[in-house]
């Protein structure tokens, strides 16, 4: 094992997805190097086997640099397609009428199979049905149990089994397939520690998902329909993280829709204490491109600067030409937004009122002093990550220390602002508490002779929830001299 990396020098973390252009592991430890704290793998793509060597690369390049690292399994969600067309494809020309069915014959340039029975249900005239992207658009003019008669708005080439989006009606669909349901036993067996939930609709459709995880993993709530963004703030109060999918938001709404809305969910997330990923097409040119446009870069500043938790990459490190490239200029974006004098300022543009509990108020308090006493660090002693979740909430100036004896917990904290977790033994008295904190503070760099560090636990130790020390400690530099180096706590 060799010594543990210092912390990043930047708060907001960086979610990279995993594909055929970073499956090995020496790739994988490469974009790790690069600025990679966490890793989503995608699990619309290939089988169950295929994502085995992923995980056990990631484990394995967690012990060679000691530091708890994230793995996020993203399912795939009830994907609506058309069926196929005779010939394979067809075109639709705009002003034509067009059909969809529940007849599997192939079809052509008047109609085809919808093999999605709940959408004829829920179907309202006047109602838009949105084709292979948003390519084509198509508006319903009637409907019964097996016809959908629409009105081709705007036409073009249309192939075999391609998307369908219907972004007007909240369709009576289960939110988890039968594939996801098998996918999601799988990546809780083989110990993921996030599973994304796609085209989350309403509250309801994580009440499934939980049941199944059964407290196994945390749950990440993508907002990618326009029916979620109706009960955000349920949805949110019913998840462990959000993901602000911008690739179907942006099929289902207009473009200039989706930057408000983007900010209204990194606002709400935030103010709940849910971590929230900003993610698709944020450095979309590096797929094939060594360097993003200016544009790129700015709406990955503009992410930084509302407060998001984490920035990610899709494509662009699963099978882009330049996957370490595109790492390395997430971390460079980042490093330069938080050194901007105005970026705490910015950050605190959404105000974040505590709860009326203890442990909101010693966060904020945290915060307070960390400011006025130019303290170098928060260190949290947490079983279950509740302390850090509600310290990173305050989005304070200085890194935030996790200690846990949880190694799920430790890599839960991956997407979370601001936090580097150790996994490390737990402390059975105030005394052990201060003089741990110390020798984690120097052993990873985060503070150094005569700086002051911020410690917050609970006490009776061991409790999850019981938040209720607040201590502020100036460090010596002889601690790990003083009480020695213990290896079980690194």
């Amino acid at each position: 094992m060799t010594k543990a990396l210092a912390p990043r020098s930047r708060k907001v973390r960086v979610l990279a997805t995993l594909g055929p252009a970073s499956s090995d592991p020496e790739m994988i430890a490469t974009l790790f190097q690069a600025g990679a704290d966490a890793f989503r793998i995608n699990m619309s793509h290939g089988d169950q086997a295929s994502k085995v060597p992923l995980i056990q690369a990631i484990r394995g390049m967690e012990a060679r640099f000691n530091r708890p690292t994230t793995i996020l399994a993203d399912l795939q969600g009830p994907k609506l397609r058309v069926g196929k067309f005779e010939g394979g494809r067809t075109v639709l020309e705009t002003g034509s009428t067009f059909v969809l069915d529940r007849d599997p014959t192939p079809g052509d340039a008047t109609r085809v199979e919808l093999p999605h029975r709940e959408i004829f249900a829920a179907i309202e005239p006047g109602a838009r049905l949105l084709l292979d992207d948003g390519k084509l658009v198509l508006r319903v003019a009637d409907h019964d149990a097996d016809r959908i008669v629409t009105l081709v708005e705007v036409g073009g080439a249309l192939s075999n089994n391609k998307g369908l989006n219907v972004p007007d009606v909240v369709l009576p669909m289960a939110a988890l397939t039968p594939k996801d349901r098998s996918d999601l036993a799988f990546a809780v067996e083989q110990g993921v520690d996030w599973i994304a939930l796609s085209f989350v609709q309403r509250p309801e459709d994580l009440m499934e998902a939980r049941g199944l995880i059964k407290g196994k993993a945390a749950l990440l709530a993508k907002i990618e329909k326009p029916a979620a963004i109706d009960r955000l703030d349920e949805i949110v109060e019913q998840c462990d993280g959000v993901m602000v999918a911008r690739g179907d938001l942006g099929v289902e709404l207009p473009p200039q829709a989706v930057p408000p809305l983007q900010k209204r969910i990194v606002e709400v997330a935030r103010r709940m204490g849910r971590p929230v990923v900003v993610a698709t097409q944020m450095l979309e040119s590096m797929i094939q491109s060594p360097s993003p446009t200016r544009a790129e870069v700015s709406d990955v500043a503009t992410a930084i600067y509302d407060g998001a938790d984490a920035i990610m990459l899709s494509a662009e490190s699963a099978a882009g030409s330049w996957p370490v490239e595109s790492v390395a200029m997430m971390n460079a974006i980042g490093v330069s937004v938080e050194g901007d004098p105005a970026h705490g300022d910015r950050v605190h543009f959404t105000v974040m009122k505590p709860d009326p509990t203890t442990a909101d108020a010693m966060a904020e308090a945290a915060k307070s002093i960390a400011r006025t006493t130019s303290a170098k660090a928060i260190i949290c002693f947490t079983t279950s990550g509740s302390t850090a979740r509600r310290v990173a909430r305050e989005r304070p100036p200085v890194p935030i220390l996790v200690l846990t004896p949880q190694a799920e917990t430790a890599r839960r904290l991956g997407l979370l602002w601001g936090c580097h977790a150790v996994h490390t033994r737990d402390v059975e008295s105030f005394e052990e508490m201060v003089a741990k904190s110390k020798r984690m503070a120097l052993r990873h760099g985060i503070a150094a002779a005569g700086d002051q560090v911020i410690i917050m636990a609970g006490v009776p130790f061991r409790t999850p929830g019981s938040t209720n020390v607040l201590h502020v400690t100036r460090l010596t530099g002889d601690e790990l001299e003083k009480y020695g180096e213990d290896r079980a706590e690194a």
